[in-house]
C-alpha cells in the first residue's frame, strides 16, 4: 500500500501521509504524471479526516511534489525527488531528536556544525 499512517505515532497524521508520498517517490513506486487518490477516498481508506489528507496534499504541493488541479486531482510532478528524500530524512531526524530528548535548538546546533 502506498499510504500508511500510525495513529499511535507522535508525528501528525498529515505529515505521515505526506511522508508516504515522498517515500514512494524516492523509491520510484510513483513517478511524474501519476495521480494520487482523491482526498475523500484516501481519508475513507485510512480512516482519517478528509482535511488531514488535504493538509498533506497542500504540503506536498508547496514542496513542488504534486500539482493540485480541479477535476484532475493530485498529480505527481516528479520534479522534487531529491527534495522529497531530504524532507523525509529531516522528518525522521526530528522524530528521533524528540524521542531522545534533544531540543530543537540543540538539533539546529548539531546541523550547523555539520555544515561547517
Amino acid at each position: 500500500m502506498l499510504f500508511r499512517v500510525d495513529p499511535s505515532s507522535p508525528a501528525p497524521l498529515y505529515e505521515q501521509v505526506a511522508a508516504s508520498v515522498r517515500r514512494a517517490l524516492s523509491e520510484k513506486r510513483i513517478k511524474a504524471g501519476d495521480t494520487l487518490p482523491p482526498a475523500r477516498e484516501l481519508a475513507d481508506l485510512l480512516k482519517i479526516n478528509v482535511h488531514t489528507v488535504l493538509r498533506a496534499y497542500a504540503m506536498l504541493r508547496d514542496e513542488g511534489i504534486i500539482d493540485l488541479r480541479r477535476r484532475r486531482g493530485a498529480v505527481v510532478t516528479g520534479t522534487a525527488d531529491g527534495y522529497a528524500r531530504l524532507a523525509e530524512l529531516a522528518a525522521e531526524l526530528v522524530a528521533e531528536s524528540k524521542r531522545t530528548g534533544v531540543s530543537e535548538d540543540e538539533l539546529v546546533t548539531i546541523l550547523r556544525r555539520k555544515f561547517s
